[in-house]
């Protein structure tokens, strides 16, 4: 089953000689439960088309579908619902609040949702992203893999129907990036999340079900590398 569709998108900035074009009339379409990593040199269009797909930039032209909602056709407030219940985002620095400890973190975007608190939810990514110890500390106590781990269990908390990451491994050690892309896969695997992932290692974009290549805003190759739900 289809999760998300990319008609035609363009993504233009600056106007006359000025203008750049980060996005070339990009479509393709991801299944539910699809793994897919997204590869290609810096300024290629890489993470514009992760915000355009997550909602948090706009496109010049085109569409995009998540679930059966072109998510571009909503208002500001309802698309920031949208976002809250349907995406998870993950970036490579992190993005947590500095004031709130691991918990608060990953059930913020629940909270601001103002839906009740579901403390077995939230005991069970604290186990996963194993965190348990780590449960009143603020951000600045915590390693990097640490505060990726409290991002990845704040992007899968709500059950989103789609998770995207940018470059979740950036700004880690070897060690500690294996274990962040092992996070992911088991997500992805167990809970049938879908998973879109940017990245500049190729070891990485090959564990994927399926890779982009984007150059110059355009995708050059779309490989299937496993079935999905394969091994």
């Amino acid at each position: 089953m289809e999760i998300l569709r990319c008609e035609n998108l363009s993504k233009v900035y600056g106007t006359g000689d000025a203008s750049v074009k980060a996005l070339d009339n990009v479509s393709f379409s991801v299944k539910k439960g699809e793994f897919v990593s997204i590869v290609g040199p810096s300024g290629s269009g890489k993470s514009t088309l992760l915000h355009i797909i997550g909602g948090v930039d706009k496109p010049t032209s085109g569409k995009v579908f998540i679930g059966d909602t072109n998510i571009h056709t909503l208002n500001e407030n309802k698309l920031a619902i949208f976002r809250r219940r349907q995406i998870g985002l993950i970036y490579q620095f992190y993005n947590l609040l500095p004031v709130l400890n691991v918990d608060e973190n990953i059930i913020l975007p629940h909270l601001l949702d103002g839906r009740a608190m579901d403390e077995e939810r939230l005991d069970l990514i604290v186990e996963q992203m194993g965190l348990t110890d780590r449960r009143n500390n603020l951000p600045s106590q915590l390693s990097g893999g640490q505060q990726q781990r409290v991002s990845i269990g704040r992007a899968i908390f709500n059950h989103p129907s789609i998770v995207l990451a940018d470059e979740p491994t950036g700004n880690l050690d070897r060690k500690n990036g294996a274990e962040i892309i092992r996070l992911l896969k088991e997500s992805n695997r167990a809970q049938k999340q879908t998973l879109i992932l940017i990245t500049h290692d190729e070891s990485i974009a090959l564990q994927a079900d399926r890779m982009l290549c984007i150059e110059d805003g355009r995708i050059t190759r779309d490989e299937q590398i496993r079935v999905l739900g394969g091994d």
